[in-house]
């Protein structure tokens, strides 16, 4: 069973202060970036794995989506989503992605936040998302960069006043844990070659890929965000189910 550490308190306390968890998308900077990759949302079928408070769920149902199910192993994380979707049409569910199993198939869109990068075994996830897409349909994902997640110490550093980022331990695959709102967060680097060399091997077809950082007007209003150009903190994905 995959680690869930959302509902653990002291950790749910920090998440919940995210401008991301407090704003949704639009607290989320990539989210403009994201939304080129996604595929017509009207009468679609959306499947949302690792949908924290739902914020894309809302969007899509918003959007003309026919049907969303979101899954998330948060209890917590899943209780604030229904407070905040009242009225709209979402099945949310309690689900470890690392044991994906519903019985619906043929969605038209598969998406999933920050969310791959707690599973170990993303070979067996893509080849359980492949099953429950239609042919044609769309997986979109984002995780956080190889380059963001290597490190054997994910701070950064300076040298003559210059900041930089540590990159070492890239082609090291496997267990990282980490501090982040509490200790002993477990996520699992991969390399970009091996996120889309795996969804090859499970019948996906790369559309795109886009190594995340803030563009010049988003560094204009938050100048802190200037050294994010130096390593990029996301990769957002768009791949299509072929036969």
């Amino acid at each position: 069973m995959s680690q869930n550490i959302y509902d653990n308190p002291q950790f749910y306390s920090g998440y919940s202060q995210l401008p991301r968890s407090i704003e949704g998308l639009s607290g989320a900077p990539e989210w403009s970036s994201v939304r080129t990759l996604l595929p017509a949302i009207e009468g679609a079928r959306v499947l949302d794995l690792g949908c924290g408070f739902g914020a894309f769920d809302r969007w899509a149902i918003e959007h003309g989506a026919k049907e969303v199910i979101a899954i998330d192993l948060s209890r917590r994380m899943l209780l604030e989503a229904r407070k905040r979707t009242a009225g709209a049409s979402i099945d949310y569910r309690v689900g470890d992605l690392a044991k994906l199993d519903i019985p619906e198939r043929n969605f038209d869109l598969i998406y999933s936040a920050l969310a791959f990068h707690y599973i170990e075994d993303f070979h067996s996830l893509c080849r359980t998302m492949r099953s429950k897409l239609r042919n044609g349909g769309r997986l979109v994902a984002t995780v956080e960069h190889p380059i963001f997640s290597a490190p054997r110490n994910d701070q950064w550093k300076e040298e003559d006043g210059y900041p930089f980022w540590p990159l070492d331990n890239y082609l090291n695959e496997g267990e990282r844990v980490r501090p982040w709102f509490s200790a002993g967060v477990t996520k699992y680097h991969r390399t970009i070659g091996t996120y889309v060399n795996t969804l090859l091997d499970n019948s996906f077809q790369l559309v795109r890929l886009i190594e995340w950082g803030p563009d010049a007007e988003q560094v204009a209003k938050h100048p802190e965000w200037a050294k994010e150009r130096d390593r990029p903190m996301f990769l957002l994905f768009a791949a299509d189910a072929i036969g």
